[in-house]
C-alpha cells in the first residue's frame, strides 16, 4: 500500500471514521488540535528544539540526521502504540454495534504534522511499512486552520433558541436533536454556560484556537442546504419585521420582572427552511468565559429568527435553584463577586448574605433578576435589520414538552405558509 495525501475536507470526513495521529509535539498538540486527534509526537518539545536549531544553524542535511537518530529508538514503540489505539478502538466499536462491526476497516490511519512535511512523512511511511492503510493531510495542521476560519465566513440557516435564565435552553436544544433536529452545543464546545456562574459545571475550557477547531469541526458537516443562498438572504430583507422586548415597568421588586413582545408574529421566511435544513443554536453572549465566537459567525448568529421561550419569573427561579443549589458554595460566592460592579455593591451583599444563611432561593432570586436585565438589553441590541423574535409560551421548564412545541410552532408555521 501507497501513502495517499488527500485534502482537508475528505481529512475531516474520514476523521469521523478512522483514528487522527497527530505527529507534532506535545506542546503543539496542547495548544490546539483536531477534535479527537490522538498525540503520537515524532519529537518531543525539546527534540523538536534540537532539531529545529540545527536547521537553522547548520544545515537541513544536518537536521535530518539528528531527527533519525531521535526517530529510529522509537520506530518499534509508535507501531505498537498504534496497535494498540486501533484494538481499543475495534473493541469499543463492537461493544457499540454489538459485535457486527467486522467489515469495518480498522487497519486505517490519518496522520499529519504541522505542514503536512517530514514529520508526518516519517511517520506514515513506517505505518504504511507496517502494513497500515495510512491518509496523510495534504498541508498538515496549518491547512486545517486555513479551512476552519473558512466555516466561520459562510452564511448558515440558523435557528436561535432564546429565552432568559433559567428557561432550560439547553435542555431543549438536545431535546430537538433527539427529535431529529441538527443543533450546535456551543456551551458544550466552550466548556463553559457562558454567564459568570457558567464554569461551575465545567473543569477547564478550551484554548481559543482549539474552542474554533471544534467549533467549525460541527459547522463543516453540516448539509449545504444549510447555508444562505443569496435569494434566501435577499427575501429575509424584503419581508423580516423587527421585534423589541421591553419592560412594562421597572420594578423594585427582582421577582416582578415582566416582559412584553409588541408583536408575536412569526418569521416569515423561516418556512423557505424544511426540517432537515436547519440548525439550532442556543442564544449566546459572544463571550462564552475565557472564548470568542468568532465575529464573522457571531454576526450571522445576530442576523437569524430568535425563537423565545416565555417562561414564568418563578419557575426558572425554581429551575436554577435545582441546578445550582448544591453547587460548592465557595465557588458561587466568587462568581457573584466578578458581576459585583454591574450587579451593585448592595444587592451584591445581599445575594451573598441570603448564600451564607443557605437561602439559596432569595439569593438566586437577585441573581436571576440581575441576568433577565441584561439579557432584554441584549436581546434588543440585536442589528437594525434581523429577523423578529417569535415568543413561544411554556408552562414550565420541560424540555420535551418545550421541544415538542417548538417543532410543533415550525410545522404551523410551514402549513400556513404553503396554504
Amino acid at each position: 500500500m501507497a501513502v495517499t495525501r488527500i485534502d482537508v475536507e475528505a481529512f475531516v470526513s474520514l476523521s469521523k471514521i478512522h483514528p487522527v495521529i497527530d505527529v507534532r509535539s506535545e506542546g503543539e498538540y496542547q495548544h490546539a488540535h483536531l477534535p479527537n486527534a490522538y498525540s503520537l509526537p515524532l519529537f518531543n518539545n525539546e527534540e523538536r528544539k534540537v532539531v529545529g536549531t540545527a536547521y537553522k544553524q547548520q544545515s537541513r542535511e544536518a537536521a535530518i540526521k539528528i531527527g533519525l537518530d531521535f526517530f529510529g529508538k522509537k520506530m518499534r514503540a509508535m507501531v505498537e502504540e498504534v496497535e494498540k489505539l486501533i484494538d481499543e478502538r475495534r473493541k469499543m466499536e463492537r461493544k457499540n454495534t454489538d459485535g457486527q462491526s467486522e467489515n469495518f476497516n480498522f487497519k486505517t490511519i490519518l496522520i499529519h504534522c504541522w505542514r503536512g512535511g517530514m514529520r508526518s512523512g516519517a511517520v506514515a511511511w513506517l505505518l504504511d511499512m507496517y502494513g497500515f492503510k495510512v491518509f496523510s493531510l495534504s498541508g498538515g495542521y496549518k491547512a486545517f486552520r486555513n479551512w476552519v476560519l473558512k466555516q466561520f465566513e459562510k452564511e448558515y440557516k440558523f435557528y436561535i433558541l432564546g429565552g432568559y435564565t433559567g428557561s432550560g435552553k439547553t435542555y431543549v436544544l438536545h431535546e430537538l436533536k433527539n427529535r431529529g433536529e441538527k443543533i450546535i452545543d456551543i456551551e458544550f464546545l466552550a466548556g463553559h454556560k457562558g454567564s459568570a456562574f457558567g464554569n461551575i459545571a465545567f473543569k477547564t475550557q478550551p484554548s481559543q484556537e482549539m474552542f474554533e477547531n471544534k467549533l467549525a469541526v460541527e459547522l463543516g458537516g453540516v448539509d449545504d442546504r444549510c447555508l444562505m443562498t443569496d435569494d434566501r438572504k435577499e427575501d429575509d430583507r424584503k419581508e423580516d419585521n423587527r421585534v423589541q422586548i421591553t419592560d412594562d415597568k421597572e420594578s423594585e421588586a427582582p421577582q416582578t420582572t415582566n416582559h412584553k413582545f409588541q408583536t408575536t408574529s412569526c418569521h416569515p421566511s423561516s418556512v423557505n427552511c424544511q426540517l432537515s435544513t436547519r440548525i439550532w443554536l442556543e442564544d449566546e453572549s459572544q463571550r462564552i468565559g475565557l472564548v470568542n465566537i468568532p465575529n464573522a459567525l457571531w454576526k450571522t448568529m445576530r442576523r437569524q429568527p430568535v425563537y423565545f421561550l416565555d417562561i414564568e419569573f418563578e419557575e426558572r427561579l425554581q429551575h436554577i435553584v435545582t441546578e445550582y443549589g448544591r453547587a460548592d458554595r465557595e465557588k458561587l460566592v466568587n462568581a457573584i463577586l466578578r458581576i459585583q460592579k454591574r450587579l451593585g455593591g448592595l444587592e451584591t451583599k445581599t445575594a451573598i448574605n441570603f448564600l451564607v444563611e443557605n437561602d439559596i432561593t432569595n439569593c438566586f432570586r437577585i441573581l436571576l433578576s440581575y441576568y433577565d436585565k441584561q439579557y432584554l438589553k441584549a436581546l434588543n441590541n440585536r442589528e437594525t435589520d434581523a429577523p423578529l423574535i417569535t415568543k413561544i409560551e411554556c408552562r414550565k421548564v420541560d424540555a420535551k414538552e418545550n421541544a415538542k412545541t417548538v417543532i410543533a410552532l415550525i410545522k404551523q408555521i410551514i402549513n400556513d405558509r404553503r396554504d
